[in-house]
């Protein structure tokens, strides 16, 4: 027991330490969980239970399929069938045969080298999905293609399981070490019914039973049956894929299809997250804990030239398939540099290889190090992507940008869910704007239903200038990306000191940087409708509706002022929170505020007692 709760300490201290540090400074927080485990990895005592705490912390990986299968309904996934099968069967198939190819050149036998390729086709869904969501990407047009190339890996372990065993075949001896599964010894269509059965069991029991299961728990009235059936329906799904010799990832992920448009949705995302967000953490720790720094210090270069040319094999074949895929700019390179890595499954198809008698104990150990390297260059790889991004916001993307051929008194750059609202408004008012946006798919969206628009980066200088703005009287920036937001905002005022901007902010700090480039009037993404949303529960507490408005408007005003005195303290250079003139008048102005909306619904209460 003191041992465990030593080990416990151990694991805690090293993320608390490690992740903020490489978050602050960048690296992201799925980095930092690595090389925490790198340095538990160095700890004397501390690399023994490493194989089974992984065991343990791959629910964390379980549970974020479960919770994206939750976010996604079957009619989408339908949707997604084209992506599924072209772009993602097409990277499986590209990245085996080039592996198997680049196996058999340096002296493997084929049936290990094709074992080898299979291995190395997947990526890592954990680390790609977590660093997509923390970087904002997971909406993007690489994003979205990375998402559905890694559900196809999923779906594909199915066959994958099957095609193991046959490599074995020729290639050795089976181990005799009993496993818990009851697809041993069945022979082929045992496996496939037994296969089909469990995959109907998930999709009967999320249809028919959970519904039934939500009402009976909810008599006991204990907020913590809740969780104990969330994670009940995700342990045991798991459970059951594992006996088939299914992902347990898969099975979950299914799961949450099939609930996704259950009324329990919101229920079940809300209790499984915290947990997922902790086992994730740990099984990044794992992974770094895992690496065998005796076999790699044994031959240190051969090991990293291996683990970079199979990222380079996989890369290649990611690339052509992004470019098959009309993929451009960014998106190409976020797709190329996001899954390049071997996956977490790789680790359980190494063992299983190694048990078949596929891989022998030392292409098997090789394997795992360029598996766990490769999850160590990712965060890395994101990096890169960053840097190449941002090239591509200063000469312009790949594709040729569209030829505006007309000039209006308003510039909309941007046209995503912020800036489509902003053009209706204005158009449908009798005006006339100008549509710049970098998503070619928006715009064809928009083509489709007769907004004219065109194609291209806003931030670029000659289209801006072909858009008018020499001439125009308006423009509004309404891009998702921050940074070129600031960017755009900056080179417009210092062509037009004249010019009317309007901008879409993310944050408070986005404001005040924002505020610093020229901006004149600057709109946080989600303030409005904040307010929309507290005048109505005060219009349920029993304000009258003109009561409601007018403490709506009189946060407005206040905070609005507010935002501009605070826009005068705020110091880009000096932590917020080390801000002292900063935090002083904060507080003051909130009090202000407090005053005068106390002041509001003070006279509306007075009306009541009147009344």
């Amino acid at each position: 027991m003191d041992s465990f709760l030593l080990q416990s300490t151990i694991y805690l201290l090293a993320a608390v330490i490690a992740v903020p540090v490489a978050t602050r400074i960048g690296l992201g927080s799925v980095l930092g969980y690595l090389i925490a485990g790198i340095a538990i990895a160095f700890l004397p005592g501390f690399g023994a239970h490493t194989e089974q705490l992984q065991h343990f912390a791959e629910f964390g990986v379980v549970m974020m399929l479960f919770l994206i299968g939750l976010e996604l309904e079957p009619r989408a996934l339908w949707d997604m069938r084209h992506k599924l099968i072209g772009l993602g069967g097409l990277q499986i198939a590209g990245t085996i045969a080039l592996v198997a190819l680049a196996g058999v050149a340096l002296g493997l036998d084929w049936r290990a080298a094709f074992a080898v390729g299979i291995i190395l086709a997947m990526s890592s869904t954990a680390i790609v999905m977590q660093t997509l969501a923390e970087k904002g990407l997971t909406t993007t047009q690489g994003g979205r293609s990375a998402f559905a190339v890694l559900l196809s890996q999923d779906i594909a372990v199915i066959p994958i399981l099957a095609l193991l065993p046959l490599l074995a075949l020729a290639a050795g001896p089976p181990t005799d070490e009993a496993s818990m599964s009851l697809v041993v010894g069945l022979p082929a269509w045992g496996v496939t019914l037994l296969t089909i059965g469990a995959v109907a069991t998930v999709i009967l029991a999320g249809m028919f039973l959970i519904r039934p299961l939500f009402n009976f728990i909810h008599t006991a009235r204990l907020r913590e049956m809740y969780t104990a059936v969330a994670l009940m329906i995700v342990v045991g799904i798991a459970f059951l894929m594992t006996l088939v010799g299914l992902s347990p990832a898969l099975g979950t992920f299914l799961a949450g299809v099939v609930l996704a448009n259950s009324e329990f949705r919101h229920e079940l995302e809300a209790d499984i997250a915290p947990f997922k967000g902790l086992l994730l953490g740990l099984f990044f720790i794992t992974v770094g804990a895992g690496i065998d720094f005796a076999a790699l210090l044994a031959a240190p270069l051969a090991i990293l030239a291996l683990t970079l040319g199979a990222m380079l094999l996989k890369g290649v074949v990611l690339y052509f398939l992004a470019r098959l895929f009309h993929h451009k700019g960014r998106d190409r390179w976020l797709f190329t540099l996001g899954l390049a890595q071997a996956g977490e499954f790789g680790f359980v198809l190494v063992a299983l290889s190694k048990e078949q008698g596929v891989l022998n104990d030392g292409v098997g150990g090789v394997v795992l190090l360029i598996i766990a390297l490769s999850m160590l260059l990712t965060p890395l790889a994101f990096i890169l992507y960053e840097k190449i991004g941002a090239k591509f916001l200063e000469t312009g993307p790949e594709r040729q940008a569209d030829t505006i051929d007309q000039q209006h008194p308003i510039i909309i750059a941007g046209i995503g869910r912020f800036g489509q609202i902003v053009n209706r408004l204005v158009m449908n008012s009798g005006f006339q704007t100008t549509v710049i946006d970098s998503d070619l798919e928006m715009i064809n969206v928009l083509r489709a239903f007769g907004y004219k628009s065109f194609f291209g980066d806003p931030t670029r200088p000659d289209l801006l200038h072909s858009a008018g703005l020499a001439t125009a009287r308006v423009l509004v920036v309404a891009l998702d990306d921050k940074g070129a937001a600031l960017r755009l905002v900056s080179y417009a005022r210092s062509i037009r000191p004249d010019l009317h901007i309007i901008a879409r902010a993310y944050d408070r700090m986005h404001v005040f940087k924002l505020y610093r480039a020229g901006a004149n009037k600057i709109v946080r993404e989600v303030f409005d409708s904040s307010l929309r949303a507290g005048r109505y529960v005060l219009e349920h507490l029993g304000l009258t509706d003109f009561e409601a408005h007018e403490a709506e408007r009189t946060f407005y005003q206040i905070d609005r002022a507010a935002m501009q005195e605070l826009a005068q303290l705020w110091d880009p250079a000096v932590p917020i929170t080390e801000n002292a003139a900063y935090i002083e008048r904060s507080k003051e102005l909130n009090k202000e505020l407090e005053t005068a909306l106390l002041g509001v619904v003070g006279k509306a209460r007075e009306g009541e007692a009147a009344a």
